[in-house]
């Protein structure tokens, strides 16, 4: 039975998200489910050899990427994303048996949960105080250990530790979505399906039109660019490395070109193609007819 891990505690979303790929067979059969104490420490088991992968999350439709998850695949020995998986994401309020929210005066929250709900919170209990947590499931944890009132967290995590729900379905947003992804060590990648996206990073020469040049790469080429974003590479000031989503894989011709490219100027970390679960931009073109025309043309054919 393979040890998958995931950042925990259990009740996490990401918890539910493991649940979900086991659900869609993304494993050949059961799975030992491994709590992690956070997204790095969950990718780091995998490069320990104690698990065979890890499911994290990666990007929020409300707060963007999640940044913990973004360094973690940067930094060490390289990881390889082989999935991944969509969760709609509310939150509930748990808090110990007896509570009512006009007991709230400190509400544990984990920080992209916090700025998820934080207009409810506003206008609900606006002179809470809140309590940073770890996680999700840690926020309910706190809660039964008594450092705070109550917790936004959800309902498994609530019922787990022995809460009550004070209020359910809590989001500023409606249909927010967080991504999740399943991480392995490097393989092949999964096979093109004809909407994948590809993921990248890049560490570029600091010298003037580096990041347009390697963005002309994709440009020239007919890729659609889904993701862009920067994160500093903590070695220095104005030091960034730039993470790039794709529309298309590994195998189409035209993302392969790029990722060459690239290669040639730049330092480029491969993440991974894989099955996208929302369709997000417009494929690459096909090289079929071009690549024909050219073994035509190498085989002497007139007339073309």
């Amino acid at each position: 039975m393979p040890r998958i891990a995931y950042f925990g505690p259990s009740g996490t979303f990401t918890e539910m998200a493991l649940a979900k790929l086991e659900s869609s067979q993304a494993f050949d059969g059961p799975v030992e489910r491994i709590a992690a104490p956070s997204q790095g420490a969950a990718l780091d088991l995998i490069r320990s050899g104690d698990v065979a992968a890890a499911v994290v999350p990666i990007e929020s439709s409300v707060e963007g990427s999640i940044s913990a998850t973004l360094d973690s695949l940067a930094i060490g020995p390289r990881l390889q994303i082989i999935a991944e998986t969509e969760l709609e994401v509310s939150f509930t309020i748990v808090a110990r048996p007896g509570t009512t929210l006009a007991d709230v005066r400190t509400l544990a929250a984990y920080p992209v949960a916090a700025a998820q709900v934080r207009e409810w919170v506003t206008h609900t209990l606006p002179n809470v105080e809140t309590y940073t947590s770890a996680s999700n499931a840690a926020a309910a944890e706190d809660v039964a250990a008594g450092r705070a009132d109550a917790a936004v967290s959800t309902a498994l995590a609530g019922e787990r530790r022995g809460l009550t729900a004070l209020v359910s379905g809590v989001a500023d947003h409606e249909q927010a979505i967080t991504r999740f992804v399943l991480v392995t060590r490097p393989r092949v990648a999964p096979p093109a399906t004809g909407a994948d996206r590809t993921s990248i990073v890049l560490e570029l020469p600091n010298e003037p039109g580096s990041l347009m040049r390697a963005f002309a790469e994709f440009a020239t080429r007919g890729i659609d660019l889904t993701r862009i974003e920067s994160r500093p590479t903590r070695t220095g000031l104005g030091t960034y490395r730039f993470y790039l989503d794709c529309v298309g894989h590994i195998d189409d011709t035209a993302v392969a070109e790029a990722l060459k490219a690239l290669h040639r100027t730049a330092r480029i970390r491969f993440l991974g193609s894989w099955p996208a679960t929302s369709a997000t931009g417009t494929p690459p073109p096909s090289d079929e007819q071009a690549a024909e025309w050219l073994t035509q043309l190498r085989k002497g054919v007139t007339d073309l």
